[in-house]
């Protein structure tokens, strides 16, 4: 049976994050969303994705989005059949990152949300290029519908969230650890120590991408979903 694939968006993005992918891959399977806007810690944002989720899925997760998969893989293992982790980061966060995010917390309510998106998600995290603004500018717009409460919700769980380490050693299931060659947001180093971690984990790098491969290189996003998808299962 094919395998319902759910999509977790990163920090400030919705589905449009993964449009190109997912105008494909939903031709040929159950592909969901899940928005990871509800909750000021990880932990309660995915209770709430979980209570919405298939018994049994594949589970793909961008950025935060990957932050908040790992937490739904620490909590339902036997539910998640494989695990695609894109340009993210395993740690917890450090006191000086946490507290970083204070004055940006600040200023978005003081109703600079714009201006502060455009200082945290920069041009040179994404790979160069003539496409970098337009993806930039994608980012930016879908911050703006999402708006300041979210931005402040979504910092708060970062700033309080746990290594997720001993998860990732546990998972034994197909898994793909992929990202841009370009981000210097959450670099390739970062994705190298994840695969390591893994027993079935594959690190893929994308040469033409940054820290936004599913808009950067869609074509490549969405061939390196299919292979991972196609991965056989070695675990019930």
């Amino acid at each position: 049976m094919t395998e319902a694939l759910v999509l977790l968006p990163g920090m400030m993005c919705d589905a449009r994050i993964f449009e190109p992918q997912i105008n494909v891959l939903s031709r040929e399977r159950a592909v969901m969303l899940a928005p990871i806007t509800q909750g000021e810690r990880v932990e309660e944002i995915a209770s709430n994705i979980i209570d919405q989720l298939p018994q049994r899925f594949a589970l793909a997760g961008l950025s935060m989005g990957g932050i908040v998969a790992m937490e739904i893989l620490r909590r339902v293992p036997d539910r998640v059949t494989r695990l695609c982790l894109m340009d993210t980061n395993p740690l917890a966060e450090t006191p000086p990152e946490a507290a970083a995010r204070e004055p940006m917390i600040v200023r978005v309510r003081a109703g600079r949300l714009d201006e502060v998106m455009r200082e945290a998600m920069k041009p040179d995290f994404l790979a160069p290029g003539p496409a970098r603004m337009a993806v930039l500018n994608a980012v930016y717009a879908m911050a703006a519908d999402l708006g300041p409460e979210v931005f402040v919700r979504q910092s708060r769980a970062l700033q309080r969230r746990r290594d997720q380490q001993s998860t990732l050693r546990k998972y034994k299931g197909p898994t793909l650890i992929l990202c841009g060659a370009h981000d210097r947001l959450t670099p390739v180093k970062r994705h190298s120590f994840m695969a390591e971690l893994m027993p079935a984990a594959e690190l893929q790098v994308i040469e033409e991408a940054g820290h936004l491969p599913p808009l950067e290189a869609p074509e490549a996003t969405l061939q390196a979903l299919r292979t991972w998808l196609a991965m056989r299962r070695t675990v019930a």
